[in-house]
């Protein structure tokens, strides 16, 4: 219970931490993607990636209701999901290579599963001043 005492934000989250790298990653892949993606894949990729770290901070601030908390995470895990579709649709069309396609891939089974966990007990997520121990 110690390591849930000491956040004192969103930034302190691993899974806030590991959705803003991979986010950051997309963002420098998606600048070699052709010009004529701008408006559709390398936009879509770079939104969706960005969603889940904004709706993992947002889920953060509203701990202290934890079906909001709850609704807000299951938002990031589903803007994980469709930022999969995105990659898997660059590696496709050979607008990034295999290796960070599964990098990506092992990344977001990474922040799926913490998201998961999270989803599970948001009570060890609540406020402390909030919380019966």
């Amino acid at each position: 219970m110690a390591e849930y005492q000491q956040l004192k934000g969103h930034r302190d989250l691993k899974v806030y931490q590991l959705a803003y790298k991979l986010a950051m990653e997309i963002f420098q892949a998606s600048k070699s993607f052709p010009k004529e993606e701008k408006y559709s894949l390398t936009d879509q990729i770079c939104r969706s990636s960005r969603s889940i770290v904004s709706n993992i901070a947002e889920g953060f601030r509203k701990r202290q209701y934890p079906k909001m908390f709850v609704s807000k995470l299951a938002n990031a895990d589903g803007e994980a999901a469709e930022t999969q579709v995105w990659f898997d649709f660059a590696s496709d069309c050979e607008y990034m290579p295999l290796e960070l396609h599964a990098e990506l891939v092992k990344g977001y089974e990474d922040t799926g599963k913490m998201l998961g966990t999270m989803m599970s007990m948001p009570e060890k997520f609540m406020p402390r001043t909030l919380r019966r121990e």
